[in-house]
């Protein structure tokens, strides 16, 4: 038995950094499952939003919020005997970045357009929030050395960060599993994709902890 036949749809969310790509790849290379990414490269607006974010915060927004719907409405709509999934984002979590980022009167736009796409929205059976320190994050970011990445404020990834855990504070629509991150390197340590899939496997509740510790 494997993860995906205990949670057939598994999403893995966290601030920009913090792994959810190279985790959700790896388990999508180990797993029989089909692969959804966010895919922010593909976001004409990204690039200048880091630039000048007051003039393209809602350009930017709104574009990943219809591509995600999209998204979203596509697996809808799938055979309920279609593979599983693994995904590196939800729609839940669009409203983070649009109340970090948009004016009040850009966000009453956003939240009424986003209000209406989200009922498309099919829910996690899993959620894995990769919850990792700031210190940690401000360097996996020069590490992956995206250009348009580099000069983005360590204020902006604390307040990111911040938001995330109170939003994943308040969320129950799915079980979640958050994992202390800051020692879980998928891509340096060998044995943590494997400590991982056996905690997951070990999952009873609707919200649990992992704190995993390689000393």
């Amino acid at each position: 038995m494997s993860i995906f036949n205990k949670y057939p749809y598994i999403v893995v969310e966290g601030p920009i950094g913090c792994g959810k790509t190279t985790l959700a790849k790896m388990l999508a290379d180990k797993f029989p499952v089909d692969y959804l990414s966010e895919k922010a490269e593909a976001n004409p607006f990204l690039p200048r939003f880091y630039q000048d974010a007051q003039r393209y915060a809602l350009p930017t927004q709104l574009f990943f919020l219809f591509q995600r719907a999209n998204q979203m409405t596509d697996l809808s709509q799938r055979d309920m005997f279609a593979k599983p999934i693994v995904a590196d984002f939800f729609l839940e979590k669009d409203p983070i970045f649009a109340r970090l980022n948009l004016d009040d009167e850009e966000y009453a736009l956003y939240h009424n357009i986003y209000t209406h796409l989200q009922l498309k929205a099919p829910k996690p059976d899993l959620v894995i929030y990769l919850q990792t320190p700031i210190d940690a994050l401000m360097e996996r970011i020069e590490e992956r050395s995206v250009t348009y990445e580099q000069d983005i404020p360590r204020e902006y990834i604390e307040r990111l960060a911040n938001a995330y855990s109170e939003f994943f504070h308040n969320y129950n629509a799915s079980p979640v599993l958050i994992v202390n991150n800051e020692k879980l390197n998928v891509l340096k340590n060998e044995d943590a994709l494997d400590l991982l899939l056996n905690r997951i496997m070990q999952i009873k509740g609707q919200r649990e902890f992992f704190n995993p510790n390689f000393d």
